[in-house]
């Protein structure tokens, strides 16, 4: 059977074709970032003759596998090169006009890749939809404040990426018009921070954050990763500076700095931050004034991904009242915990709290804000596997309905109820192509989708403890 092919702006591309599914892969969207491209914003591909293969991923951003015991957990896929900045799209072979969904992988802003093979857009296609992942500069490369470089390099990489689906899809088969842009964690974290460019929102008609992080942070925060870099390195902290050390340099330095991090003490992480250009306002003010409808949610137990059962059970009500100091927590906040998770230990409460003021207690208080449609979830599905419950993260194999995938088994098991996984996956589409997902937009904290065995909307889960997090 020959190859499909399509015509992008830049030139032609020949994909794959399986059970009615197209798939091409490791389209450049921008120009490879390397010499004066490092450290400087994405320049559009440029045209090529011929047509071009696209059926094997492009190379990763360059990081390294996750250590310890969330790399038991969590798969690395790392593919060497240098035309890191590509997409891959799978449509329906039949597709015209079909509503589009753009990824956007996690990984704290240092990890990750749309290779990762449960994020196959095969499911998506299968129902009806026109998928496209896209990869984007991490770390160092993509996340350094520098004072010769622009800032949010890699936002800049996305909001590229964003570009060219909305300027190409219809070659696909997608309709430009019908773009949901989705992430989980750091990929969340993107998507907020898309939505907050007003010369973005023409291109979008939704979006979904799963577990993303709304705040950015200050420059000088923000600096404190590849200021760190550069002194352990003994370069200078510039981009000049850092485009003298290789890209496998910088993030072998940087492993060595974050080595001993855990929940509670970590090493200052890659983030976003407030800038004229490539991220104006921060998302958590951005979005409640966005007119683009949104879901947003998290995992009842996202902290219990990042340490182990045995690292929780040493950390005592002692930590807590140094935890407490250190985020000016009002009083009454471990009373309301204790309430509300009266079996819990010490460390349990901790992760709670430390997960609700990172990611819960920020998307409530948007979705309370917003006056366009805001559609909230909780995934409560507990996991067997080493008793993550419902930790960040697992919900990935249910919305991609990737239940047999070899990464989805790692962190929910061989037994998880495909029904779950069929349900979010739908909620996910029928969001994409009708702006509802079938269940209540958030008003008055009543009407929250809670993804279990069985999945049921209710009132707010805790809104005891958040309400206590805001006194």
């Amino acid at each position: 059977m020959p190859h499909p092919v399509v015509h992008t702006e830049a030139g032609a591309v020949s994909g794959t074709r399986s059970e009615g599914i197209e798939h091409y892969l490791g389209i450049p969207y921008a120009e490879p970032p390397v010499g004066a491209r490092r450290f400087a914003l994405p320049e559009p591909a440029a045209a090529w003759e011929g047509v071009r293969e696209a059926t094997a991923f492009g190379p990763t951003s360059p990081q390294s596998p996750y250590p310890g015991e969330i790399g038991k957990l969590l798969p690395s896929t790392i593919i060497p090169g240098d035309d890191i900045l590509t997409v891959n799209v799978w449509r329906p072979e039949d597709a015209d006009g079909a509503a589009v969904m753009l990824w956007f992988h996690g990984g704290a802003l240092e990890r990750g890749a749309a290779a990762i093979s449960t994020y196959d857009g095969t499911p998506f296609a299968r129902d009806g939809v026109v998928f496209v992942s896209a990869n984007y500069r991490l770390g160092s490369e993509g996340f350094s404040v520098l004072p010769d470089a622009p800032r949010n390099i890699g936002l800049a990489d996305a909001a590229e990426a964003l570009r060219w689906t909305h300027r190409n899809i219809a070659r696909f088969g997608g309709d430009p018009s019908r773009i949901t842009i989705f992430g989980e964690s750091a990929g969340g974290a993107v998507v907020a921070a898309l939505l907050a460019r007003e010369d973005l929102r023409p291109l979008l008609a939704g979006a979904i954050i799963e577990s993303g992080p709304l705040d950015a942070t200050t420059p000088e925060r923000a600096a404190r990763p590849a200021r760190d870099i550069a002194r352990r390195l003994g370069v200078p902290a510039t981009a000049e500076g850092f485009r003298a050390v290789s890209p496998q340099r910088l993030v072998a330095t940087r492993d060595e700095l974050t080595a001993n991090s855990t929940l509670i003490k970590a090493a200052p992480g890659f983030t976003a931050s407030v800038d004229p250009t490539t991220l104006p306002e921060n998302p958590r003010r951005a979005l409640v004034d966005v007119d683009v409808p949104v879901i947003i949610g998290t995992n009842t137990d996202e902290y219990r991904l990042w340490d182990t059962p045995a690292a929780f059970a040493k950390l005592s009500r002692g930590t807590y009242a140094l935890l407490a100091l250190a985020k000016r927590l009002p009083r009454g906040v471990w009373r309301a915990y204790r309430a509300t998770f009266p079996d819990a230990s010490p460390g349990e409460i901790i992760g709670q709290v430390l997960t609700d003021l990172a990611v819960r207690q920020p998307a409530i208080e948007v979705a309370r804000a917003r006056s366009a449609s805001t559609f909230v979830y909780e995934f409560a599905w507990a996991s067997p596997v080493r008793d993550l419950r419902a930790a960040h993260a697992l919900e990935i194999g249910f919305v991609f309905d990737a239940l047999g995938d070899e990464g989805a088994i790692t962190m929910a098991g061989a037994a998880a109820p495909p029904e779950l996984a069929t349900r979010m996956h739908a909620d996910w589409i029928h969001f994409a192509e009708t702006r509802d997902p079938g269940w209540p937009a958030f008003r008055d904290d009543t009407l929250v989708r809670r993804y279990d065995t069985v999945t049921e909307d209710v009132p707010l889960p805790r809104a005891e403890v958040l309400a206590a997090l805001t006194r």
